[in-house]
């Protein structure tokens, strides 16, 4: 061939990089398609991915190298997840999502101020000890002066009680005839109690006569009306009613303040009312009762009726908010609010049911240490990839700060969700649960797709797949685990979803925030509680499907009723018998036969029979109750524990 022919010419190395400077083939320059005289193979690509810096690989190659060993999936198939792997790696190069300050001269503002007048480290790290210093002494007097209960004129100082804190136990646990929870009457005990009782619900099946309860405050009982809607006669209560939220209902401490009191021990009562008084409907038990108390009034009270817990509140957030205004170091603003916010939520807005703040505190502390260890882990993880080379202060205190305390408060703010246990027992019995949990589901489903998509931007989003698929499994492993229960915590959710959140975006620090809030309240209220909990554990002392005695039907007399029950199967061993509430009666197997008769004391009133199953001296589920009027009629058990 001639030496200008075009079929042997080669292109050299400038004329490659003129190339693809422009667009690849122009007017004439077009190359002739591939025959079998022509020796050429011409590779034709697309410029977006020449713009791009990749090289085209051809269509061939990739089946050839890349999917021999799935030749029997479909082509389709096949195309189609190249193209999702490949849309999961995202841009290239990736797009660092950063976050430019609205009115920057105004956000950053603060931190102009504390570089021109604490121009050294020295000067920022000796104000940050004297900050630090101010906010501990001021949270210590507080505390100190809201422990310090004062004193009751008559009665001494006040003991300090939780909101559920009561003179009997359900159940058998006072012992036959309730020995065990003894005085009964002739006794007083001068009292303090927090702010915020009514929220206090009872979260397993409470039987109370022939009602069954939950999910509610736990008072039985209160003052007479008279005809015209009037008390009339001294609040009486009965003994397993929770005391605070009885000092509420009665009118003797505020919920939103707390406040002292005096309890005066009355004895045996009939005919419990059911009354509406300061926001708490009790319940009503139209039967006898050993136990009961009353409040005593007219007492002058020198323990400043007042809770401090909002003082605390508001000097917490005074500190931690100029803290975020005027640092920008993502190590500094981390640690100082999970350590002050974590005392705070643990001391005060929500602290274990402890009363003594020495007990207390000790408690706290143990948590903290190594809470302390696992918010190292989140920083490194999450919160520095986010607030690192963030100056908008503003935002930044709005939005991360603003939603930490949001989590902190839980017990204000996403408490009032009605999901006290993610469990299916409390879906199924707690109403509005399931509808809460629909809308949550759909929040966070909305919410990690715009996640997601900011993680692809970066890069990271495979590396996070790959971390929540070994969440995931962890999960369905705990799942499977036989006897024992998948108990997600406040702490477990949080942990769960922070991965996610490490992103410098407006969203993400929201996220953040919530989520850091809600670890910091779950370890500091319950500690790290155990994942996987048995039965018993998990529901605290409810319903664990035990079975149930066989109870035959009863042999009334006039003034005595006489049951009978088949032998218990093992591994059961006796049968304890509840009447109105009260155990009055424990059977075992070689004590006689086994039956049990109880004489009536008054005719005024219904009385209330349960049985259940004994295992050495603890009793399992309780049957509901069966029902003996006073007109002498008898209404069988309904099937079901109560």
């Amino acid at each position: 061939m001639s030496e200008g022919s075009d079929d042997n010419n080669i292109n050299h190395p400038s004329d490659t990089q003129q190339t693809h400077s422009q667009s690849p083939w122009q007017g004439d320059e077009v190359p002739e398609p591939s025959t079998a005289d022509n020796s050429d193979l011409h590779i034709r690509s697309s410029l977006s991915e020449i713009e791009d810096g990749r090289l085209p690989i051809p269509v061939w190659m990739i089946e050839s190298s890349k999917s021999f060993h799935w030749r029997w999936i479909p082509l389709p198939i096949r195309t189609l997840a190249r193209s999702a792997i490949q849309w999961s790696k995202g841009p290239i190069p990736p797009r660092i999502q950063k976050i430019t300050p609205l009115f920057s001269s105004i956000q950053e503002a603060p931190l102009k101020l504390v570089t021109r007048y604490l121009p050294k480290k020295k000067h920022k790290a000796l104000v940050l000890g004297l900050f630090y210093f101010s906010w501990l002494l001021t949270f210590s007097l507080i505390i100190r002066h809201s422990a310090s209960s004062g004193n009751i004129e008559g009665y001494g100082q006040p003991q300090s009680l939780w909101c559920g804190a009561s003179f009997w136990n359900g159940g058998n646990s006072c012992g036959i005839n309730g020995d065990d929870c003894r005085p009964f009457v002739n006794a007083v005990l001068p009292f303090r109690c927090p702010a915020d009782c009514k929220r206090i619900q009872i979260l397993n099946p409470y039987a109370v006569g022939d009602q069954e309860l939950n999910y509610q405050p736990l008072v039985i009982g209160g003052p007479q009306d008279d005809d015209g809607g009037l008390s009339s006669a001294e609040p009486i209560y009965r003994a397993d009613s929770f005391i605070c939220q009885a000092a509420v209902h009665a009118g003797i401490v505020s919920n939103d303040r707390g406040g002292c009191g005096v309890v005066s021990l009355k004895g045996k009562q009939h005919d419990f009312p059911s009354t509406y008084r300061h926001g708490i409907k009790s319940i009503g038990f139209d039967s006898e009762f050993p136990k009961s108390f009353t409040f005593i009034s007219g007492i002058s009270s020198e323990c400043g009726k007042v809770d401090l817990r909002w003082p605390l509140l508001a000097v917490t957030i005074v500190f931690t908010t100029l803290l975020s205004l005027f640092t920008d170091s993502p190590a500094v603003f981390f640690s100082s609010i999970f350590t002050m916010m974590f005392f705070h939520v643990g001391l005060v807005s929500d602290r274990p049911n402890i009363s003594d703040y020495p007990s207390l505190t000790s408690l706290i502390i143990g948590r903290f240490l190594p809470a302390a260890f696992v918010g190292f882990v989140i920083y490194h993880f999450c919160a520095k990839i986010q607030l690192s080379g963030l100056t908008a202060q503003i935002e930044k205190t709005v939005l991360y700060l603003g939603g930490t305390w949001v989590g902190c408060l839980n017990n204000y703010t996403f408490d009032k969700i009605p999901i006290q246990r993610l469990t299916p027992h409390d879906l199924n019995a707690q109403p509005g649960a399931k509808a809460a949990l629909s809308i949550i589901v759909v929040a966070i489903s909305i919410i990690a797709l715009g996640q997601i998509w900011y993680l692809r931007l970066e890069g990271r989003f495979l590396s996070h797949l790959a971390i929540y698929a070994l969440m995931g499994t962890f999960l369905i492993i705990c799942v499977i685990v036989p006897d024992l229960n998948l108990r997600i915590h406040h702490y477990v959710l949080a942990l769960l979803l922070l991965p996610g959140t490490g992103i410098q975006t407006r969203p993400s620090l929201l996220y953040q925030g919530i989520l850091l809030g809600l670890f910091i309240n779950g370890v500091a209220r319950w500690g790290f509680d155990s994942i996987l909990q048995t039965s018993a554990t998990l529901f605290g002392g409810g319903q664990t499907n035990s079975l149930l005695p066989n109870i035959m039907a009863p042999k009334l007399g006039v003034s005595n009723i006489t049951f009978r029950w088949t032998w218990p199967p093992s591994p059961y061993d006796g049968v304890s018998v509840l009447v109105n509430d009260v155990e009055r009666h424990r059977w075992y197997g070689g004590e006689g036969e086994p039956s049990y008769t109880w004489h009536r004391h008054s005719r005024i009133d219904n009385e209330y029979f349960r049985f259940a199953y004994m295992e050495g001296s603890g009793s399992r589920d309780y049957t509901k109750a069966g029902v003996w009027d006073m007109d002498g009629n008898w209404t069988s058990m309904k099937a079901g524990p109560s």
